[in-house]
């Protein structure tokens, strides 16, 4: 490695790591290693030909601007749309509250370019979703943590780590990611409740909200701030910032997320977001906005959630056949993942290493913890996702998971030699 260059990086890339998701995603290139490592959707969910007809259509009628720069805000007609959707679920959030990112991934880099100094502190679950500690970790960021359950982040425990003035909360609370948990709604409230108590702002990340497959909607943590303590003017002021996504919709590979904010926080982040790339593409979101419309987006989500609620059941039911009683895991909901608690004394690094063996991966749970205590915790852990492989995969992948899980045991717990 050059040190003309090393000894010229900035102090803040001290924090920066690659995501060990990315990195694994290198390994399970190899067509004979079934993967439950990287949280992909289905390539045959994808509205290919809607997208075809969508990218010709904006060609066709409006290239001059489809091609052009743009508004950093984003596309007036995407923005109207993305308020419109949103306002179903109780979101009271005009135009002017919405900003397109480059996807959720940028709308998290840009919370920490707003709100984050080096050394402040930033209230997470334990564990929580890798790409958010990623983020933050280059401005500087220390992390409160507090554990999460099958009803997802303790709320009995906040008080405590809020007394300590964290400069904001970071909740996935819809099938987080890793642990496919969903919050409940007692616990929404209590969470709104204690962020307002203690003056806390609550940054929500729901890229996976839509996609349910059981059980019913439960309200944003956004709608009950405005509930719970009367907030009567819309978006205008408010507690929470929400994050949400076209990744696990329509497809990542158009970078488009947003977030929803009040409009002075919209205005801050748009200055920030110019700094940063000027706009997200004009193009993509042209399209996104062709293939969305009509309707189109609200049945797409209705084949996404069969085709996921099935490949989720075939991994529950698989896990249930092949893995020993000693494993247990997370009943998710929706979205995308389920999380694996290994008996005390398994290590799912080793367990990694013999499950390639097998040709089966997945990601070690400990990358999804900030630290301060839980690393350890983390390694008793592994993530699964369910949506990318096909169920037939889905069954041999788990067979072939549960005999490295098996060797492993075997070993904490020896035979005695025969005498």
């Amino acid at each position: 490695m050059s040190t003309a260059w090393t000894s010229r990086y900035a102090q803040r890339t001290k924090n920066v790591r690659s995501s060990a998701i990315r990195e694994l995603l290198k390994i399970t290139q190899n067509p004979a290693i079934i993967s439950f490592a990287g949280g992909l959707p289905a390539p045959d969910v994808f509205p290919v030909e809607r997208f075809r007809h969508a990218c010709t259509k904006v060609l066709e009628k409006d290239a001059r601007i489809a091609l052009q720069y743009g508004a950093t805000e984003g596309y007036e007609p995407l923005r109207e749309m993305i308020a419109r959707h949103t306002s179903r679920y109780g979101i009271k959030a005009q135009p002017e509250n919405v900003l397109i990112t480059s996807g959720s991934q940028q709308a998290l880099d840009l919370i920490g370019k707003l709100l984050i100094n080096s050394g402040d502190r930033v209230l997470v679950e334990a564990p929580t979703y890798l790409g958010a500690l990623q983020a933050f970790n280059v401005y500087g960021a220390e992390y409160v943590c507090v554990p999460s359950d099958n009803d997802g982040l303790r709320t009995d425990l906040l008080e405590e780590p809020l007394r300590s003035g964290p400069k904001f909360m970071y909740v996935l609370p819809n099938f987080q990611n890793p642990g496919g948990t969903t919050l409940a709604e007692g616990r929404r409230h209590q969470l709104v409740l204690l962020a307002e108590r203690y003056g806390i702002p609550i940054i929500e990340d729901d890229p996976y909200g839509q996609l349910r497959y059981e059980g019913e909607h439960l309200p944003p943590l956004v709608v009950l701030d405005r509930e719970n303590l009367r907030r009567d003017r819309g978006y205008s002021i408010g507690n929470v910032i929400y994050l949400s996504t076209f990744s696990k919709t329509l497809a990542p590979g158009l970078r488009l997320g947003w977030m929803v904010a009040p409009p002075d926080v919209i205005t801050k982040l748009v200055q920030l977001k110019q700094g940063a790339d000027l706009h997200t593409s004009t193009f993509g979101q042209m399209v996104a906005y062709e293939v969305a419309r009509d309707g189109f987006l609200d049945e797409h989500i209705k084949l996404i959630r069969r085709v996921y609620g099935e490949r989720r059941d075939v991994m529950l039911q698989a896990l249930e056949e092949n893995f020993p009683h000693e494993v247990t895991w997370t009943h998710p909901f929706g979205g995308l993942f389920l999380w694996v608690t290994l008996p005390a004394g398994m290590d799912s690094h080793r367990l990694f290493d013999a499950a390639l063996k097998e040709n089966v991966a997945f990601v070690p749970g400990d990358q999804f913890y900030s630290g301060n205590g839980f690393a350890e915790e983390g390694l008793r852990h592994l993530r699964l996702n369910f949506s990318n492989a096909q169920p037939d995969q889905i069954r041999e992948g788990i067979r072939r998971l549960s005999i490295a899980i098996k060797s492993q045991l075997a070993s904490l717990h020896p035979e005695p030699a025969a005498r």
